[in-house]
């Protein structure tokens, strides 16, 4: 069955036509599909905290927390206090938690915006304290106080509080004026490893242990992120911070114990990369395709200028590597990869010249075949967070649900511009992102 047009599928929706003819699309629907599905995973009386950082992993950060929220998510991770403060100002109600330190300064705006911190002791704590305190005792000091959570170091090696100090840090806190204690975490190294994992849990109880007998009680504890929850044994304890997999994409380093997994559980890729052709050129043998070139036509052929580029995340060395669809057929991207276009050589395409009315896919699935963000990634040599993370924001996104367009964010929208209706998960967080 052919796809409508994505002029036609905006129109439908009311919507203005994107500023480019490439874009990602982000299933609204698969994306609360996954969340019910790690739910399930996790088991009752566990909150699902869903990661956004880094733009939700490249999908748009504000319209996906939205629609998490509406689904039913418990809150949110994020990496720094700015992406904390983005999801409040759309109109974010839920919990939020910003995984790493914060500078002092913001410890008042987080107060004030119930926004909970972590630390990992040291210098950079007493200094949060301090502000926390300063900001209690102004006259204009709002309601709360600074929740704040312990980042416990069993073995990661970047950051936390050893465990020798846990006690020490946590009384300091729950001392202090103007800020509490919320929460205490770890993250893991390698889930896929056994015995580091059982290590670094070993050594995260015993911190609770030692916490217990000082008499400090801990409100919540969360472990788990994406790896975890797909492991066959996981230790979810208050709750899970899904981040990878509640974009529908299994950690890589898990291999097949993730994928079979998702599969069973049900996850389903959030993300896709479309493209039409800006120009579809016959070019003789012996003509060199883009900058360089690394590439020279051995035959005449027909070659789609399609613009996406290392400017868009679309990473240069998948030059001469890479893969798109279009009529469900593979072809190869030739030459090497400018800031803003690639070549495909449809040459092999049957049935009539590819044209600019053909649409490609650079991820996603058509016509029963289906480009992951693995293969990307395999293909690239890196991992899948970083093919997703590097989706540049001038990429404009569509967001659907089904095969309803329910709005869009591109560089033309100061936010982004959604469809009117009242109905429907996705519908109800989009209208709400209209009046923040």
């Amino acid at each position: 069955m052919t796809r409508p047009s994505i002029e036609a599928r905006l129109a439908a929706a009311g919507l203005a036509p994107l500023p480019r003819l490439v874009w990602l699309e982000v299933d609204l629907e698969a994306l609360a599909g996954n969340l019910r599905a790690i739910r399930t995973m996790v088991g009752d009386g566990v909150r699902v905290e869903p990661v956004v950082k880094a733009d939700a992993y490249g999908h748009g950060a504000v319209p996906v927390a939205l629609a998490l929220e509406e689904a039913g998510a418990d809150g949110f991770c994020v990496a720094a206090f700015d992406e904390a403060v983005e999801l409040r100002r759309a109109g974010i109600r839920a919990p939020i938690v910003v995984l790493y330190p914060i500078p002092s300064e913001h410890a008042a705006h987080a107060a004030h915006a119930g926004i909970a911190v972590s630390t990992g002791g040291g210098p950079a704590l007493h200094r949060l304290l301090d502000a926390a305190a300063s900001a209690a005792a102004a006259p204009a000091a709002g309601p709360g106080s600074l929740a704040i959570e312990i980042e416990i170091e069993t073995g990661l090696g970047r950051g936390g509080v050893a465990g020798g100090d846990v006690v020490e840090v946590a009384g300091t806190i729950a001392a202090a004026k103007g800020a509490r204690l919320a929460g205490l975490w770890t993250h893991l190294q390698a889930v896929e490893d056994g015995d580091r994992t059982r290590t670094q849990l070993g050594r995260f109880e015993h911190a609770l242990a030692a916490l217990a007998e000082a008499g400090l009680a801990i409100p919540r504890l969360h472990v788990a992120a994406s790896a975890m929850i797909l492991s066959d044994s996981p230790a979810t304890y208050d709750a899970v911070r899904p981040g990878l997999s509640i974009y529908g994409i299994p950690p890589d380093e898990m291999g097949d114990v993730a994928a079979r997994r998702a599969t069973e559980a049900g996850l389903r890729p959030v993300l896709s990369m479309f493209a039409r052709p800006v120009r579809v050129a016959s070019l003789p043998a012996g003509w060199g395709i883009g900058y360089g070139p690394t590439y020279v036509t051995e035959r005449a052929g027909r070659f789609a200028t399609l613009p996406v580029g290392y400017g868009d995340g679309w990473a240069r060395s998948l030059s001469n590597r890479a893969q798109a669809l279009v009529r469900g057929r593979r072809v190869p991207i030739v030459g090497n990869v400018s800031m803003d276009a690639i070549v495909a050589d449809v040459t092999d395409v049957p049935g009539p010249a590819v044209d600019e009315s053909d649409e490609f896919v650079l991820l996603g699935a058509q016509d029963g075949e289906r480009i992951t963000v693995l293969d990307v990634a395999r293909t690239r040599t890196t991992n899948t967070w970083e093919v997703v993370t590097n989706m540049a924001h001038r990429l404009p996104r569509v967001y659907h649900a089904a095969s309803d367009v329910m709005g869009v964010r591109s560089l033309l929208t100061e936010e982004p511009s959604w469809r009117a209706s009242n109905s429907g998960t996705a519908t109800s967080a989009i209208s709400r992102s209209t009046r923040s």
